[in-house]
């Protein structure tokens, strides 16, 4: 028997109650196995301000924005 299909079978086995905690379990697991997944979780927010020699004028769009002006 596969790792595989005796997971399928030790799932098959659990009691209908213990379903949920298992299902818990496994998702942590597969969300943990990926690194990638678990580096963007776990990365701070950018936080510095903009600046619009730095962002092409993202800035002062939003300020024009706050103030009704634009398209």
């Amino acid at each position: 028997m596969s790792p595989r299909e005796a997971l399928h079978q030790l799932v098959d086995d659990l009691p209908e109650m213990d379903l949920p905690t298992a299902s818990r379990v496994l998702e942590a697991l597969r969300d943990t196995s990926d690194s990638v997944r678990r580096a963007l979780d776990h990365a701070p927010m950018d936080d510095e301000p903009d600046a619009d020699d730095a962002d092409g004028g993202l800035t002062e769009a939003r300020r024009d924005a706050e103030a009704g002006c634009g398209l």
